[in-house]
């Protein structure tokens, strides 16, 4: 079964537009705990305009299920997550300027980087997950960094898969299967939803965690989040 990691960044924005403390970003995430989530993934950034650093020392000894950790490997972001010491780290190769994750790793271009940063955290135990573009030479080029999983940008299968699901599936179908053969998890995350998330799964059943915060949150406005994750945990199951 795919678990279901829940990115709570938008529930820091709905709390950092007012200021103060709510929602209160550690009682939502025990609620999402609570509520069937595998897991909380959290993207702290430079400018802290969504998750500050704090708040990811103040859920670590509070989750109980696997916490991801996820950003660009920036000397404070290394710093950071070899102190909390999460589940897993992601990394990401955005830039402080971006509204959100728009590509994958050129983990060709980038092999020593992300080789080193990648020793650095699981020499403190930590599980590594590197973000790729649906390509097959990424995940062959991720696979020599010594990472444990990769993850896919799913943006464009997101994108696409109104007009054609076969069509959008294709590439990280092939990116998957590459992937697997040479000894990496797969991870999926951007853009996924109750929408395109169950045939994502049905063509990709290897798939070892989704990461869902947008849409999730989104849909939670009108279900509600226990209704919610009950519902995409159901598409995780199939």
């Amino acid at each position: 079964m795919t678990k279901l990691s829940v990115n709570i960044n938008k529930v820091a924005t709905l709390r950092n537009a007012r200021g103060g403390n709510r929602p209160n970003v550690v009682s939502v995430a025990l609620d999402c705990e609570r509520f069937g989530a595998d897991g909380i993934t959290v993207h702290p950034r430079p400018d802290e305009r969504h998750i500050r650093y704090q708040d990811v020392h103040d859920l670590k000894p509070r989750l109980t299920t696997e916490f991801n950790i996820e950003g660009y490997p920036s000397r404070r972001f290394i710093d950071l997550v070899c102190s909390v010491r999460p589940t897993q780290v992601t990394l990401v190769p955005d830039s402080p300027e971006q509204i959100t994750s728009n590509s994958g790793w050129d983990t060709k271009t980038n092999l020593q980087l992300l080789t080193d940063i990648v020793a650095e955290f699981k020499a403190c135990g930590i599980r590594t997950s590197i973000f790729i573009d649906a390509q097959p030479v990424m995940a062959e080029y991720a696979a020599r960094t010594g990472t444990d999983r990769i993850e896919l940008y799913t943006e464009p299968y997101a994108t696409n898969y109104p007009a054609d699901p076969a069509k959008a599936i294709q590439p990280f179908a092939e990116t998957a299967r590459v992937a697997a053969g040479c000894g990496l998890d797969i991870n999926a995350g951007h853009d996924l939803s109750l929408e395109n998330l169950g045939y994502f799964l049905k063509i990709i059943p290897s798939v070892a965690e989704v990461s869902i915060g947008h849409a999730l949150i989104c849909d939670a406005l009108y279900l509600g989040l226990k209704e919610t994750i009950k519902q995409y945990k159901q598409l995780c199951k199939n």
